[in-house]
């Protein structure tokens, strides 16, 4: 059975089903609506074919990462426009520079989500503090070693997701 054949199969007996659990989850059609499309938009994007015997909740799973993926867009979202009530009227940026800055952040929030937490702290307080390894070494409590792995690590994967985006 070809991919578009199975991902069909599964639209039409599951579709229903996978919205109502997402309006369930997320409190709203319209959202529940789109994140539906996009758990089927996703298995299109699969390059085997999907033969599934528990296709409820092979859908769930996937589905469920798109919830938490929304949720977090939606904190993120939420805290950018706390940030810009607190800037003087004439340091707020344009509608359209907002929802650059808005993908940036996502873009980046994604980046940082797949790293440990270690590794995640001592990358931010090398790009976003300034802070030297030493002093990073110092505030965390661990190793000038540590703290260069974990740069290493949290560059490394940076680098990895950047050229994945590409393809």
């Amino acid at each position: 059975m070809a991919i578009n054949d199975s991902v069909h199969s599964l639209y039409s007996d599951h579709h229903s089903w996978l919205h109502t659990w997402l309006r369930s989850k997320l409190g709203n059609s319209a959202d529940a609506a789109d994140l539906a499309q996009d758990t089927f938009v996703r298995l299109l994007q699969r390059r085997e074919p999907v033969q599934l015997t528990t296709p409820r909740a092979f859908l769930r799973t996937v589905a469920r990462g798109l919830v938490i993926d929304h949720w977090r867009r939606e904190e993120l979202h939420r805290a950018y426009l706390e940030a810009l009530a607190h800037l003087p009227e004439a340091h707020v940026p344009s509608v359209e520079t907002r929802e650059v800055m808005l993908q940036l952040l996502e873009r980046i929030a994604k980046m940082l989500d797949g790293l440990k937490p270690k590794v995640r702290r001592a990358f931010l307080l090398a790009q976003c503090d300034g802070l030297g390894h030493k002093a990073i070494a110092e505030q965390m409590g661990i190793s000038l070693r540590s703290v260069e792995r974990y740069i290493a690590d949290a560059l490394y994967h940076c680098y990895l997701l950047r050229y994945e985006d590409e393809d």
